[in-house]
């Protein structure tokens, strides 16, 4: 594994030979083995790959690095804290969003599957002496009627509430039933089918609430049943930003992160049903503050410029006369992503190793190269030794274009997408 990686030798080479001579030799593109079905618990975009994680450690663990606390500065939905959890290793991750947070903790806690089924049948025989009256916002609650159907917003109203007064408080079994109780927002709601960005289908057939709920609670059951995580394990997760969160209690030996596409998804946008019901926000919007690879920051791009990379110069000055808006958000990006860098630098212990898969955009016709500011970032933030390999995603393989709705396609539009993205690993 180790000899297929890219030498990079230091930040100038990033800068100047960008990433072309990184190989694709396979090893890092598809799983041996069936992905856990924990994973599919809750819809999530852009997931990431579990068998990364197990990769990732086999690439420490064969630099002679021995991993007992793992970290995610990015952890999205808990990909790499259930993975973590399975070999019985510390875990410790920070994500600004708290929906993902909340399926984070759901997938790196441990779950008697007899007792989330028992929970699941008092919540259904609850359900039918609850009223529908929720503690929403006004501002809240008109956005969400937006989604709903009368009768599926009373429903959804009441199964919330048969929840939080069958399961106790500060249970984890209430997280548990609030991931599944998330998950089944979307399916009930007129939110449009597989879009990728908000959009309401007035036509759709929405799911019924009750068999929506015992469907999820069934495959949260047989999820758990499959699932069998190895030893004691500790999981610190927090609804953080990676930028200004306090540093893990000791050093970490491994982080594996997928940082967040520039100008992609705004997952408060994604996740604003969630956010909603589950009382994160009365308005999904705040949640965007923050966020890295939001289009929402507001820069002084005249006094923060000369503080981007090498790499990142290039790229944003390329755009700017094209774009000046598209411009001054990768600026944001990058120097976030720099940040980051420097971060996660901080957070391992000497001879620990990060582990990054990051891809490339285009914007106007420009090529964004993440990866290429990442590799350099890392150097500048004090990493000693950074190598990378190419590895092809395989659904976009087949669907390399994404219509203005958002959905892939292989049919030939306006946005083409990159089928490959860079694995990135620095030794401190």
């Amino acid at each position: 594994m180790t000899d297929r990686l890219l030498e990079i030798g230091n930040s100038h080479r990033a800068a100047r030979y960008r990433l072309a001579e990184a190989r694709s030799s396979g090893s890092w593109d598809t799983p041996q083995c069936a992905e856990p079905l924990i994973h599919r618990i809750h819809a999530y975009p852009a997931k990431f790959p579990a068998f990364l994680t197990t990769k990732a450690l086999a690439y420490a663990r064969s630099s002679g690095v021995k991993v007992e606390r793992v970290a995610d500065v990015f952890c999205g939905c808990g990909t790499v804290a259930h993975e973590a959890a399975r070999e019985g290793l510390e875990f410790w991750g920070c994500d600004i969003n708290p929906v993902a947070t909340l399926i984070a903790k759901v997938k790196s806690s441990d779950y008697d599957p007899k007792r989330l089924r028992l929970y699941a049948q008092r919540i259904l025989t609850n359900f039918s002496s609850v009223d529908d009256r929720v503690k929403l916002s006004d501002d809240a609650s008109r956005r969400l009627h937006y989604w709903y159907e009368n009768r599926q917003f009373s429903d959804l109203a009441r199964l919330l509430n048969a929840i939080n007064q069958t399961v106790p408080e500060r249970s984890k079994y209430r997280e548990a039933f609030h991931c599944i109780f998330s998950a089944i927002l979307k399916t009930t709601s007129r939110w449009k089918q597989r879009s990728t960005k908000p959009a309401r289908d007035c036509s759709k057939r929405c799911s019924d609430v009750l068999p929506a709920f015992e469907r999820q609670c069934n495959l949260m059951v047989t999820a758990w049943t499959e699932a069998r995580p190895t030893g004691a394990h500790a999981s610190h997760i927090h609804n953080a930003n990676v930028m200004s969160v306090r540093p893990p209690a000791k050093p970490v030996d491994l982080i594996i992160s997928s940082p967040p596409y520039v100008t992609s998804y705004e997952y408060a946008d994604l996740h604003q049903l969630s956010s909603l019901w589950l009382g994160f926000a009365s308005d999904y919007r705040s949640l965007r503050k923050g966020s890295i690879g939001s289009t929402q920051h507001d820069l002084n791009f005249g006094r923060e410029f000369s503080k981007l990379n090498e790499v990142g110069m290039q790229v944003v000055f390329s755009l700017y006369d094209k774009n000046h808006s598209a411009a001054r958000s990768i600026a944001n990006y990058y120097l976030d992503m720099q940040h980051v860098a420097k971060r996660c630098y901080d957070f391992l212990r000497d001879e620990g190793i990060a582990f990054f898969v990051i891809g490339n955009t285009e914007y106007g016709g420009i090529h964004v190269d993440n990866a290429s500011h990442l590799a350099e970032a890392l150097f500048d933030a004090g990493f000693t030794r950074v190598r990378a390999a190419k590895r092809r995603i395989s659904n976009k393989a087949h669907t390399p274009f994404r219509h203005g709705n958002g959905r892939f396609s292989s049919v030939q539009s306006q946005k083409e997408i990159y089928a490959e993205e860079f694995i990135l690993v620095a030794h401190r």
